[in-house]
């Protein structure tokens, strides 16, 4: 891609605060992006082959959107943290372990996709995001949900087709958590904490594809009080 084609980009991006440069093979963040970093909202520069985000990309300051996946990241910088405005981040199919230290700053943060990554946790960062309502996990190498699930404030998790084989039953605390999707995960039965049935807010769970017969699921108690949560949300979106 020639430098003439980024320019007419960047001059369109001027005007209207969107910056898109997909599937054009970049291996890095584009340096000319500086010069708009006051007045970007949106920038999406997936299907490419960037590896690293530059330590600048913390001075969008009015960036809203932030869409990166099918890239070749293994990391992301702090800097990255500083986007107070940030509300959806999207970061599928890269190599992501983990996620930056500060991550929980990104206090405008709703909908993070971090699906097709390798993590191997659920990032504690998490919990310190009060406006989160959607969080993609799915197809990483998570093993277990940890205690501090419990802080989360996402209104749905997804972390279907991954190798969960135990969950804490803190998930049932989750204050705003209605949608949890666990499907193709290497659950048995008795690991399933009951508490998501009885006590909890969850009312669409999704288990197909783990270690028992979804019929088994009805057998446990508090089945009944989960089904009522369910039907009473289906009536509402009806």
């Amino acid at each position: 891609m020639g430098n003439s084609a980024l320019k007419a980009h960047l001059e369109t991006a001027q005007k209207t605060g969107v910056f898109q440069l997909t599937g054009k093979g970049l291996s890095e963040f584009p340096e000319d992006l500086q010069k708009l970093a006051s007045n970007l909202r949106t920038i999406d520069l997936s299907d490419n082959k960037i590896e690293t985000l530059p330590p600048f990309v913390g001075r969008f300051s009015v960036l809203k959107s932030l869409t990166l996946n099918h890239n070749k990241l293994t990391a992301l910088p702090e800097e990255l943290c500083k986007l107070k405005k940030l509300e959806a981040l999207h970061l599928n199919s890269n190599h992501l372990t983990q996620l930056p230290t500060a991550f929980g700053q990104l206090s405008a943060l709703k909908t993070l996709s971090l699906s097709g990554n390798k993590l191997r946790t659920v990032p504690t960062q998490l919990c310190s995001l009060r406006h989160l309502d959607v969080v993609d996990l799915s197809r990483n190498q998570i093993q277990s949900v940890p205690d501090t699930v419990g802080e989360l404030q996402a209104i749905e998790l997804n972390l279907n087709q991954n190798q969960i084989s135990q969950i804490s039953s803190q998930i049932s605390v989750c204050p705003r958590l209605k949608v949890l999707r666990l499907e193709e995960n290497c659950l048995e039965l008795s690991m399933l904490p009951q508490s998501i049935l009885s006590d909890s807010q969850i009312s669409l769970l999704a288990v197909e594809g783990n270690l028992f017969e979804i019929k088994k699921l009805r057998e446990l108690e508090g089945y009944d009080k989960y089904m009522e949560r369910f039907t009473a949300t289906k009536k509402k979106f009806a």
